[in-house]
């Protein structure tokens, strides 16, 4: 499979003038996205929403302005960052849970779409998914609701005696549910599970040595979007130490892990760009309702299954929807 061309720039780079200014000289509606990662991280994605916007008839420097900002992993920051944008966007994007949990804190007024692997009415983001309410919308792909699928499917590969285990972000609202789910999946499938909870990158290193340590046989990268700024990182720590490692997104796949299962997420962000469109051409967020991903990907990388001498049953292999060579 031919790598997803790497994207450098994202257009229309948060400008050095106040949103305010700007938009004031500019006479464009400015839309403001909110990350908690990285503008590399986030490349990809962030172009499909561009693209399904430009879709709906707004091109950037156009008849819109884009204002990006990035916490680059530091979700701490991300309420003064929300409260940056707000001073001068008609439209607010939030990318991922925090950014949105921030978003709608920061105003009661201006639309908010979001993008989010969780319920969002679990975490307080809309009213219901049918009649939002307020000032928020978007589209969820619900990976958290997958945690005990990926685990099976990673405890196939390995031996049955074989711990596997889990790496999760401190700082991620959806922590608690994951390993809690994580750990009832173990559970159900007679496996032990061992939990390491990073808060930085500096920690990364640590975490897994920890896990090898208790002698597992896989690692299960809990479904956050927090690791996808460290992704080369865990991709070297995995390959370092012998560990089919199962992830959430298929870009860690296609980068040199072993196997990804969940939701496309490039469908998603592409209909929350359609949605932006939408709401810039007068529609309430509150009357949009909150769209559920249908699609999903289970990605395997055959390379990579060789490198660890795993054998990839043929039952695993009808069920891919990715297979890298």
């Amino acid at each position: 499979m031919r790598r997803r061309e790497f994207i450098t720039l994202l257009s229309g780079v948060a400008a050095s003038w106040p949103l305010a200014s700007r938009a004031q000289q500019q006479s464009l509606p400015v839309v403001g996205i909110l990350s908690a990662q990285s503008q590399q991280s986030e490349a990809t994605l962030l172009a499909e929403w561009e693209k399904a916007l430009n879709e709906t008839g707004y091109v950037s420097g156009r008849n819109v302005l884009f204002e990006y900002r990035f916490a680059d992993g530091q979700s701490d920051r991300l309420p003064m960052l929300a409260a940056e944008l707000v001073r001068g966007v008609a439209v607010l994007v939030a990318n991922t849970t925090p950014p949105a949990i921030a978003a709608k804190a920061a105003t009661t007024t201006i639309p908010i779409v979001f993008m989010t692997g969780v319920d969002p009415v679990e975490v307080g983001l809309v009213a219901s998914f049918n009649r939002p309410g307020a000032n928020v919308t978007g589209v969820t792909f619900l990976s958290n609701k997958l945690v005990a699928k990926r685990l099976e499917l990673l405890a196939t590969l390995i031996s049955p005696a074989a711990a596997i285990g889990m790496l999760a972000h401190t700082n991620n609202p959806n922590t608690v549910a994951d390993v809690r789910d994580a750990l009832a999946a173990a559970a159900a499938l007679g496996r032990t599970l061992h939990v390491e909870r990073v808060a930085s990158l500096s920690e990364l290193d640590a975490a897994v040595t920890a896990l090898v340590q208790q002698r597992v046989g896989a690692l299960f990268v809990a479904p956050q979007a927090d690791f996808r700024i460290w992704q080369q990182q865990i991709l070297a720590l995995a390959k370092r130490n012998v560990l089919p490692t199962s992830f959430s997104n298929s870009d860690f796949v296609i980068a040199g892990g072993l196997m990804s299962y969940g939701p496309n997420q490039t469908e998603s962000y592409r209909e929350a760009g359609i949605y932006t469109g939408r709401i810039l051409k007068g529609e309430k967020p509150g009357e949009l309702p909150v769209l559920v991903s249908t699609k999903f990907n289970f990605a395997i990388n055959v390379n990579t299954a060789k490198a660890l001498d795993l054998t990839i049953p043929p039952s695993m292999l009808a069920l891919t929807t990715m297979l890298i060579e």
